[in-house]
């Protein structure tokens, strides 16, 4: 199949971490003179992303318009079971470093989009593409696409040169690492607390606008998370400035605010929120009598229990047919401060436990069918909770368990490390979950009644021709 250039093309532009109480405060404040120029011309919502609310998770459902269930990239960390191996995506350094250095570049950089992510899915990309399309990335980590695109770098001299080629979209710039043209960008990851990766994308980003050298392209902005990891959701304002001079340079250079929006639709959004958090919590305190897997043991006979925490959300694996059943684990891991839900599947059936209360249920025609207090994913607290409950303890790759985290707590990751005292992110509460949405170039806003991220897939297509906002990319 193959489509003429539509009217408008499209730019989806991600600011990683970014909350609605930040980015509408800055507009208010004219703080914000590209964002408050694309609201003005445009619609906003608040949306809610998918659970666990972190990056790999999140930007794998933008891309393929589905959650865990469909692409089966479960957390920033996780057990493989096909491999009897951890994956960790980068946590932390000290994660990193627990995990082994080349194993989690292979993981982050290539696997997750080569073997990780499923087969079942279509990314936007790969969609797009196959209509006849331009599509485009920027350090955007789901990027599998159609084009074969090889390392920049000097290529050793091993049989085992996992990372000398991967597929992603036509214009696609990974950092420094793969870029399909010479546009003389600086060096990406310099000084990130300077929002060097920004500065990396913005000289990306006026090279393709410029050259008018997409149908559509995904902007991603990471500098914002980051610093709200270092200093709190609240402390992040210039960090926000830095990311909408970044969108000021993509918009001036179709030559101005005004001439970009006759040439592209944008829709500038965040992928998770992101709260303070102050005390650290360790989920193997509660398995001291149990065997737990370390990040360098590869056999499930090593161990009775994998742990796979980071941010605000956590997964426990069962190892051993000897290990406690899930509702065992459960029961266990509700007594360690900072835990406030713990999930898991009995039967058809998702558990869900709070301080000492259930809630079951599953889907039925006519919505849910739940058992014991729907109070207990209130609404209000949870946004979509039963939703994106179920669709994470649908994905394969997912633990036995899961867990989020109460407010002002993060959980330790492999190495040890936290967030407390800045911020972090990935439970099912509403303030990791909430996002903004922004939309201009648009006949009529694009948002349904209730946002997700996992729209915007579908929203991409409608307005590039290529289906419905509720369609579900898949190879089914």
């Amino acid at each position: 199949m193959s489509l003429g250039a539509p009217a408008r093309k499209l730019v989806l532009a991600i600011i990683d971490g970014l909350t609605p109480e930040m980015l509408e405060r800055g507009i208010e404040e004219r703080r914000l003179p590209a964002l408050r120029f694309l609201s003005e011309h445009g619609s906003y919502a608040r949306g809610v992303s998918v659970f666990p609310s972190v990056t790999p998770v999140c930007l794998s459902s933008i891309a393929t318009g589905g959650a865990s269930d469909l692409h089966e990239i479960p957390h920033l960390v996780w057990y493989h079971r096909g491999e009897s191996r951890i994956v960790e995506y980068g946590s932390s350094l000290g994660a990193v470093w627990a995990a082994g250095l080349r194993g989690t570049l292979r993981d982050s950089i290539v696997e997750m989009n080569r073997s990780h992510l499923s087969a079942a899915a279509t990314t936007i990309f790969e969609s797009l593409e196959d209509a006849g399309l331009v599509t485009g990335a920027v350090n955007f980590t789901c990027y599998r696409g159609r084009h074969d695109h090889r390392i920049r770098l000097p290529v050793a001299a091993s049989r085992n040169r996992w990372y000398e080629t991967v597929k992603g979209p036509a214009r696609f710039f990974f950092f420094n690492l793969y870029e399909s043209d010479d546009v003389g960008s600086p060096l990406a990851v310099r000084s990130r607390t300077a929002g060097s990766v920004d500065a990396y994308a913005v000289a990306v980003g006026r090279w393709l606008v410029t050259r008018d050298g997409f149908d559509f392209l995904v902007y991603y902005l990471p500098d914002y998370d980051y610093a709200s990891h270092a200093s709190g959701p609240a402390g992040t304002e210039e960090a926000l400035r830095r990311a909408d001079d970044a969108l000021a340079e993509l918009l001036r250079a179709a030559g101005g605010f005004e001439e970009f929006l006759e040439r592209y639709a944008i829709v500038v959004c965040s992928d998770h929120g992101q709260t303070r958090v102050e005390r650290p919590a360790r989920l193997e305190d509660a398995f001291g009598d149990l065997s737990v897997l370390s990040p360098g043991k590869r056999s499930r006979e090593q161990a009775d229990l994998a742990i796979t925490a980071s941010n605000r959300a956590g997964m426990v694996y069962r190892m051993s047919p000897a290990a406690p059943g899930a509702r065992e684990i459960s029961l266990r891991l509700e007594r360690i401060q900072g835990v406030d839900l713990v999930l898991f599947r009995e039967a058809d059936l998702v558990v869900v436990r709070r301080q000492g209360e259930e809630l079951r249920y599953r889907p039925s025609d006519h919505g849910w069918y739940v058992e014991g207090d729907p109070a207990l994913l209130d609404a209000g607290e949870y946004p979509n909770g039963l939703e994106r409950a179920w669709r994470a303890l649908a994905c394969r790759a997912g633990g036995d368990v899961y867990v989020s985290a109460a407010p002002g707590w993060e959980f330790t990751d492999l190495g040890g490390r936290h967030h407390a005292g800045g911020g972090s992110h990935g439970s099912l509460l509403a303030g990791d979950s909430v996002v903004p949405m922004l939309a201009a170039g648009f006949e009529s806003t694009p948002f349904s009644e209730t946002p997700s991220i996992v729209d915007l897939a579908g929203i991409v297509k409608t307005h590039l021709g290529l289906g419905s906002p509720g369609d579900r990319l898949t190879r089914a």
